[in-house]
Order: structure tokens, then C-alpha cells, then sequence
């Protein structure tokens, strides 16, 4: 049976390159998705909306926002389309973005 954790992850751009980054546990900011803490008490939520704040006001970040999300195996999938475009890269040229990489998640943006 297939664990499913729901909980919300910590987006971003990284201001010295426009990256979508993914605020992990260390309290760093990652490009891979799987990366990120996925918060799922409302105490850790404030930590991460804490710490985004501190980054976009030391110029390290820009445009933070909290997503829903959900671990499954291990890995995290975004539940809404857009932060998996984010997360993946274009959905119609799988030849770009982080799919195209490599470094993309294990969930593709667009099921079917």
C-alpha cells in the first residue's frame, strides 16, 4: 500500500538566475522538487513562510509562495498544474526544462 503524505511546499524564483527553487529542510533553497520540506503542521508552515520572508529580504529570492503538495514514495508531487510546470519544466517539449535534464521530478506535469 502506497504512503501518501499531504502537506505544503515552499516556492520561489532565485533572483541571480530567475530558477524555480524549492525551499528544503536545511532551510536552502533547492531546484529539484523531491528536494523540499513538505510541511505538514501548522507550525512548520510559519517556519517556512519565516524563512522565505528573511531570503526575499536579503535579495536571495523573489515571489515565494506556499503550494500544496503530497509525498508519495518518497517523492514530491505538487496537487495543482501550474507548480508542477514549475517544478518540470514546458509540458508540450519534454526536450526542455528540467525534465529534459534530468532533474525533474518523478511525476510528470501533465498525467496521461
Amino acid at each position: 500500500m502506497t504512503t501518501i503524505e499531504k502537506g505544503q511546499v515552499m516556492t520561489a524564483n532565485r533572483l541571480r538566475d530567475g530558477e524555480v527553487v524549492f525551499l528544503t529542510r536545511a532551510g536552502e533553497w533547492a531546484l529539484a522538487i523531491d528536494n523540499a520540506v513538505l510541511a505538514q503542521e501548522p507550525q512548520a508552515v510559519a517556519a517556512l513562510e519565516a524563512r522565505a520572508k528573511t531570503d526575499e529580504k536579503a535579495n536571495a529570492v523573489t515571489g515565494a509562495y506556499l503550494f500544496d503538495a503530497e509525498r508519495i514514495e518518497g517523492m514530491i508531487r505538487a496537487s495543482h498544474i501550474r507548480e508542477r510546470i514549475r517544478a518540470q519544466g514546458p509540458t508540450v517539449r519534454l526536450d526542455l526544462g528540467k525534465q529534459a535534464e534530468g532533474t525533474a521530478g518523478k511525476f510528470a506535469a501533465v498525467e496521461g
